[in-house]
């Protein structure tokens, strides 16, 4: 076991295999027998290319044995940041293989983030695209190898660059390992097999570890409560590193079941749709904010869209009003309304629920062994209807996050129930309705992002006195971030200097505030705190006056 990973207690263990759960067996054990059974259909599309699954199995094994030759090793720890390409499937079959542990960055993140995930994982390599739009990666990773001696490699997709490996070149050279160096590895299925990303409310991100037993249970439970088979088709457009679009069930639970996977890295309408109807795509997974998109593109109605039969939407409530509209434009599609999150505990709604379950809740837990409470501040369960914090358990849900023992006797109660932060009510029916957050996070179009981070980082301006970050709502994305500040004697701040600070903190763009208010003083509690809930409703009010 990797020092810093909470294990399951032991009579839950027994509990989770008994009940069929577990299967002791890793994620590269499953898929050598999906690889023997679907060999040569095809398993991933991306542009022109067509992949089978014996195909993915040879070139990951190839991967595999080159990463062995650069000498990482089972539990050691890495930073994936690929978009939605093929080599990232290789990348992640190879990784399973070997037992490296990949840390799903985002290709959004930058050298703050990235750096906190070597820091924290203590990670050997980076595996990152050549660059985005004007972003450098291998500067990046350039800087961060000086910075953090743990860094040792990094390994790029696209242009080679001196000091780097080429993806490229690790998929197609001889290596000196052999497969049976591959057999004679001994990976736990109670290690980790991925680390996800919290979407914490503290400034330091917190990793998830995903084990082998828990994360196939995760994309076995969410294949079979959104009808996966071979004969189905995922259109991936969400990061793949996400766990909706690698796990629930994603790119993992339709390869488990021999379906085929579309990448793309684009969320327009005039892709989407042609590859839609190109492909007989049946399933894809969005966030609210990109549904609301389509169904407003004058182009939706110029292709065949039959063959969909279900978009999952995750990341925030949807509301009923975008689910009645997008079937009117696609009479086939079920819009299933999911709530998840990277530790854990996945609630869907379900075709065959009844109608104000399906249009206005986010359905039941998948598993009925995941535990459900909803409590108060006093952590005791609030009264059936109430409006209470979601505590979860079960057998795919974490037990701890890893390597911060004082955060995780806050994260958990006392007999392991996960604290979500979450705020959620049961419908007359049991099912779940999402009504906001505990914690002092802005989910800006699915993104969670921390207000004390980036008030942290507005306060290191030398204008600013005090600073609240606050959610403003916004009719596509849901939630966007306004910075309220109070200046400096004498000082003054423009939105303009603002941004400019924040872009040479180097942290992701979707992080940056995207409006700015300067008050002389907070809004205080009845406890002379300050009131976001306050700040929140002048900003609103704000925005519907027009002012």
């Amino acid at each position: 076991m990797l020092d810093g990973v909470v294990r399951f207690p032991l009579d839950y263990a027994a509990k989770y295999r008994a009940k069929g759960y577990w299967e002791d067996r890793t994620i590269a054990d499953q898929f050598a027998d999906v690889f023997a059974r679907w060999g040569d259909k095809v398993a991933i599309i991306d542009g022109e290319q067509r992949v089978t699954y014996r195909q993915i199995d040879d070139r990951s094994t190839r991967l595999a044995l080159n990463l062995l030759d650069m000498g990482l090793r089972p539990l050691d720890r890495i930073v994936v940041q690929f978009p939605n390409v093929v080599e990232f499937a290789y990348l992640y079959f190879a990784l399973q293989k070997i037992g490296v542990i990949p840390i799903m960055a985002l290709p959004s993140h930058r050298y703050r983030e990235v750096g906190q995930f070597v820091e924290i994982a203590q990670a050997r390599a980076c595996f990152i695209p050549d660059r985005a739009r004007d972003f450098d990666f291998a500067n990046m990773v350039e800087r961060l190898r000086n910075d953090q001696p743990c860094l040792e490699f990094g390994v790029i997709l696209g242009d080679g660059r001196p000091g780097f490996e080429s993806m490229a070149d690790l998929l197609s050279r001889e290596p000196t390992a052999t497969e049976a160096d591959i057999a004679a590895l001994k990976i736990d299925p109670e290690d980790p097999a991925v680390f996800q990303l919290s979407g914490g409310t503290t400034g330091i991100p917190k990793l998830i570890p995903r084990t082998h037993n828990d994360y196939i249970c995760n994309s076995k439970l969410a294949s079979a409560v959104t009808e996966v088979g071979p004969d189905k088709v995922l259109l991936d457009i969400l990061p793949i590193e996400h766990n909706l679009a690698l796990a629930c069930p994603g790119m993992q639970g339709f390869l488990f079941h021999g379906g085929t996977v579309i990448l793309d890295t684009s969320v327009r309408g005039d892709t989407v749709f042609p590859l839609v109807e190109k492909h007989g795509v049946t399933h894809i997974h969005v966030v609210p904010a990109l549904l609301i998109r389509w169904i407003n593109d004058p182009g939706i109605g110029d292709y065949d869209l039959s063959t969909l039969e279900y978009i999952q939407s995750g990341g925030q409530r949807l509301q009923p009003e975008v689910r009645r509209r997008t079937k009117e434009l696609i009479p086939s599609v079920f819009v299933q309304e999911n709530f998840g999150m990277s530790e854990g505990t996945l609630m869907f709604a379900q075709k065959t629920d009844p109608e104000p379950v399906r249009m206005e809740t986010v359905g039941f837990p998948v598993c009925e062994d995941d535990e459900v409470r909803l409590v108060d501040d006093d952590d005791k369960e609030v009264p059936f209807g109430e409006v209470g914090e979601l505590c979860v358990r079960g057998p795919y849900t974490l037990r701890g996050y890893y390597g911060v023992p004082e955060h995780n006797a806050r994260a958990f109660t006392a007999d392991g129930f996960y604290r979500s932060g979450d705020l959620m009510r049961q419908h007359p029916s049991g099912a779940y309705m999402v009504e906001g957050r505990k914690k002092d996070v802005i989910n800006r179009g699915g993104e969670k992002i921390s207000a004390e981070e980036v008030e942290n980082l507005i306060l290191m301006h030398p204008a600013v006195q005090n600073v609240a970050c606050v959610a403003m709502p916004d009719p596509n994305l849901g939630e966007k971030m306004c910075a309220y500040v109070i200046p400096r004697e004498g000082k003054t701040l423009t939105f303009e200097d603002l941004l400019a600070h924040l872009e040479a903190q180097e942290v992701a763009r979707f992080k940056l505030p995207e409006r700015l208010e300067v008050i002389d003083e907070f809004p205080l509690s009845p406890f002379g705190k300050v009131s976001k809930k306050t700040l929140v409703e002048m900003i609103t009010e704000k925005l519907e006056t027009g002012a």
